[in-house]
């Protein structure tokens, strides 16, 4: 059974999602939902063993299995995962659970079709991460697109079909140079294994425009800025479900890109071209922050804070030091608790209220005190408060600026003070005061199956941050393994 666990991760939630799609229209809502919420729970516990049976000490691809696919091509069905990749998983199928029960209530037109779509994204973005083969990972890297775009598009807000088509648009554009970077690899190299890549001389000038493309696909994607506009207005526009998934893991797929192909295929260009990158992510660990803090909307309050919490994930990769890229992967991992936790919380609210303005609400501790304390939680794990997950990832990637250079490490530090600011002014101007108007006084507290998810967030998040050995033992040997390769130059 271990030689089909990547498999299985894959292929189940998409099966699943086949079968739910069978049960047909909103007649058989319930059957749709419980067979979603089976799909899903199934589909988690198959990545489970990925984490029971995973070597810390071994730095290389484990659970591999590897098929013959294309022939003619040198294209096979090639999975793995290390210490990077493999939490990655775990963490996608996990967040599935979650927004199938999200969506349970709230969601009651095309039931099947909105339950299903999740589902094969989630198993989709598996193989993301997965995937060992070039061709492989270039299929699931695009078919994950269409779910999303489909979700945003026929359950999203007003605006819902402008935000798709800005999302897909930008998207698919650096995907296209991408697969042009995985064509010349090929070329070069005969192989599409991405393994054979990390290992492939290749020239200067080429490694940078590799690299380039590289960059562009997976920024887009991160979003880094200048490309992060698509973000606030699909996290907008994006059911409650949708938001969760796109925070939580859509996010990671282009920093994940990073590690994966543009540090170790193009290490001589990666150090070259990191003074770029490293001013990138400045620009939206500081600038987005202060966007951030003018925002009306929660939702694209927390959208933007979200771009910056990944500015930070690019900072740590390129700073090429065990204690950066931990340091990111980390955050990585607490921005999908976090972010996912906070989505979920602002859609509580407009299920009952209808309304994302911050100005809309005021008081709402008087009515949902349980809610309030949980939301709390998420905000304070939003700002970097020590002991929740939010800290450690910035912390220490921090740290590894210090080493790096003082002075970004000082600029990356100010988010620490911009994400306080307005994480703790949007919950203030929410949750405090007087009950502002009568439609906060008829608020009613979260249910048990909200309560529910909260709090498993919730334990996830604390864990986290006050356990974070159990997350970097995993990915240490691997790190270590990448940033060796990455030192050793492979210039023709």
């Amino acid at each position: 059974m271990s030689n089909y666990l990547l498999s299985l991760a894959i292929w189940l939630p998409i099966a699943a999602g086949v079968l739910v799609l069978l049960t047909g229209s909103d007649r058989n809502a319930p059957l749709a939902r419980m067979l979603a919420l089976v799909g899903a729970i199934a589909g988690f516990l198959v990545t489970l063993p990925l984490w029971a049976g995973f070597d810390t000490a071994e730095a290389g691809m484990q659970f591999v299995e590897f098929r013959n696919w294309i022939p003619y091509f040198n294209v096979h069905y090639h999975l793995g995962v290390d210490g990077i990749s493999m939490l990655f998983v775990i963490l996608n199928a996990f967040i599935t659970v979650i927004v199938v029960a999200a969506g349970w209530e709230v969601i009651t037109q095309r039931v099947a079709q909105y339950n299903a779509a999740f589902l094969i994204m989630s198993g989709l973005m598996n193989g993301i991460f997965a995937a060992l083969d070039g061709v492989l990972f270039y299929v699931f890297f695009e078919a994950s697109l269409i779910p999303m775009y489909l979700i945003i598009g026929a359950w999203g807000g007003p605006n819902r079909v402008y935000a798709a088509f800005k999302f897909f648009l930008y998207t698919l554009f650096g995907s296209l140079l991408f697969l042009l970077a995985l064509i010349y690899l090929y070329v070069h190299s005969g192989s599409f294994s991405i393994l054979d890549w990390h290992d492939t001389a290749i020239p200067l000038d080429a490694q940078i425009w590799i690299f380039l493309a590289f960059l562009i696909a997976f920024a887009v994607k991160v979003p880094m800025w200048p490309v992060h506009t698509w973000l606030p207005d699909a996290h907008v526009e994006a059911p409650t479900g949708g938001s969760i998934v796109l925070a939580a893991i859509a996010l990671k797929l282009g920093a994940y890109g990073f590690l994966r192909f543009s540090l170790p295929i193009a290490p001589d260009a990666s150090h070259q071209l990191a003074g770029l990158i490293i001013a990138l992510s400045l620009i939206a660990v500081v600038y987005i922050g202060f966007v951030a803090l003018v925002q009306a909307d929660m939702k694209k309050l927390v959208a933007y804070s979200s771009i910056a919490h990944m500015g930070f994930v690019t900072l740590g990769f390129f700073m090429f030091s065990a204690l950066g890229i931990e340091g990111a992967l980390v955050q990585m991992i607490s921005h999908g608790f976090v972010s996912g936790a906070m989505f979920f919380c602002i859609g509580v609210m407009y299920d009952r209220l209808h309304s994302r303005q911050i100005a809309d609400y005021g008081g709402v501790v008087n009515t949902m005190p349980k809610f309030a304390a949980l939301f709390m939680l998420f905000s304070m794990a939003n700002a970097g408060l020590p002991a929740t997950s939010g800290f450690v990832g910035e912390f220490m990637v921090i740290l590894g600026a210090v080493q790096y250079n003082f002075w970004i490490a000082f600029a990356a530090a100010t988010s620490l003070i911009l994400g306080a600011a307005y994480s703790l002014w949007m919950y203030k101007r929410v949750i405090f005061g007087a009950v502002a108007n009568p439609h906060v006084a008829e608020l009613t507290d979260i249910n048990k199956r909200e309560f529910l998810i909260l709090g498993l967030l919730a334990l996830c998040t604390l864990w986290l941050g006050l356990y974070p050995q159990a997350f970097t033992e995993v990915m240490h040997a691997s790190v270590g393994n990448l940033i060796d390769h990455v030192n050793i130059s492979k210039i023709q």
